[in-house]
């Protein structure tokens, strides 16, 4: 089992260290003022160096870092996210790592409600997904499958995006882009871990990819937090080629005990090629073209 791929999965203490450390590396001595000094046995910031720019004691921030000093408060965090530069993401997943934010306690349960899928029906030539805090793909609509790779047809990929994306090749195809969806993905799943430490089934699924992945490995030592927005991404349908599409994230509040969803929605704008493409793969006489394998 590769450690050190999975620090503090389970345990927020370590998860806290293991992030300001990762956090740390990256951050270039010249960028905060300070000399590199020669030849320097540690990539980014020293312990020390972070210290001081953070006006908090060695001692004290080694003790952040080894899990032994719990609770900080958010006049350290705060200067402990000035020091890193971080960003608004990391800064809130600081926050809760260190028990000062909220998210804290049993795995939440996964519910789709009605509503919720009578609006997936709905969207009409707008593909669209649904995901969990596990990054499992757990309802869409017709052409949010086909455009994420077949989700309707049991056995052609795996329901998570994390699994599908380091496991399965095919993702490479479908996503042009692959490194910046798997970073994505990576960087989200280390804000669901940090948020619900007791969910087995994340910690599962971290510990696997973990173990099976050296790039899962590669991303996940580098710290990285993502929160999804929008923007815009190229897909490869098998059919129509290459798609650039504007997606929006929508967030889902959850009720009490449940887990909030996150609804991806993708569109083109009027007019433009891509949204004729939309338009003539939703209709009812392109569904055979729209499902059938192409080796393009």
């Amino acid at each position: 089992m590769h450690r050190e791929g999975i620090d503090g999965i389970g345990d927020t203490q370590r998860a806290l260290g293991g992030f300001l450390r990762a956090r740390r590396g990256r951050v270039a001595p010249e960028h905060v003022g300070l000399t590199g000094g020669g030849r320097r046995r540690v990539r980014g910031l020293r312990r020390e160096e972070l210290a001081q720019l953070a006006g908090i004691s060695v001692d004290y921030y080694v003790r952040l870092e080894q899990g032994r000093a719990t609770q900080p408060s958010p006049e350290v965090l705060d200067a402990l996210a000035r020091a890193l530069g971080l960003d608004v993401a990391e800064r809130k997943h600081l926050a809760t790592l260190a028990g000062s934010g909220s998210g804290h306690g049993p795995a939440p349960k996964v519910r789709v409600s009605p509503l919720l899928r009578r609006l997936l029906e709905a969207a009409g030539s707008l593909p669209v997904f649904v995901t969990n805090h596990r990054l499992d793909v757990v309802a869409w609509n017709d052409l949010g499958s086909v455009l994420m790779g077949g989700l309707a047809e049991p056995g052609r990929r795996a329901p998570n995006e994390a699994r599908y994306l380091f496991l399965d090749p095919a993702s490479r195809s479908l996503f042009p882009e692959w490194e910046d969806r798997a970073v994505e993905a990576v960087g989200q799943l280390r804000v669901s871990a940090g948020r619900y430490p007791d969910d087995v089934e994340l910690t599962a699924l971290i510990t696997e990819l973990s173990s099976l992945s050296a790039e899962f490995r590669r991303i996940w030592s580098t710290g990285e937090v993502v929160m999804c927005a929008r923007g815009r991404k190229r897909l490869r349908h098998p059919a129509a080629g290459l798609l650039t599409l504007d997606y929006e994230t929508l967030h889902v509040p959850a009720a009490p005990g449940e887990s909030g969803l996150e609804m991806h929605v993708f569109s083109a704008e009027e007019g433009s090629q891509e949204a004729a493409v939309l338009a003539r793969l939703a209709s009812p006489a392109a569904a055979d073209e729209v499902l059938a394998p192409s080796g393009g």
